[in-house]
């Protein structure tokens, strides 16, 4: 009886383990301008972005921010050597906002990439734009 006990508990605890998402990936980055992604606009500051397990890109404002998931479009193969440490890339654009007479500068996220990781296309800008590359430092948690 003790030892049904043990394997029902034991069997309990690696379903528990089993449903939460593990991050397989992930970076701490501080960003000096505000930006959009996934649709959402987010402060200047530090994230931390996480790729889980089950195909999502997690974006955390730090200190104590919620998690806010991001869909990606697709896979994007390394055309060279693989990064090294963390890395976005923004779509910078031009944008004349909110009465045509001011002109801003837009940064969308469009790409991320881990160490060992294939990147993530969030974002594929049509039109005229530069990139922006933001490196972070690999997140220990």
């Amino acid at each position: 009886m003790k030892r049904l006990t043990i394997l029902v508990l034991a069997g309990f605890c690696l379903t528990l383990l089993g449903a939460a998402p593990a991050a397989s990936a992930q970076g701490v980055f501080k960003i000096p301008f505000k930006f959009e992604a996934g649709g959402k606009k987010f402060a200047a500051g530090e994230y931390r972005v996480a790729f889980l397990e089950g195909g999502k890109i997690v974006l955390r404002k730090e200190p104590g921010g919620e998690d806010v998931v991001i869909p990606f479009a697709e896979r994007l193969k390394t055309s060279g050597p693989a990064v090294e440490e963390p890395q976005l890339v923004f779509d910078v654009v031009g944008n004349f906002e909110p009465s045509y007479t001011e002109y801003v500068t837009d940064y969308l996220l469009s790409e991320v990439w881990f160490p060992g990781e294939d990147g993530f296309l969030i974002h594929r800008t049509k039109g005229a734009h530069q990139n922006q590359v933001v490196k972070g430092q690999k997140a220990t948690k």
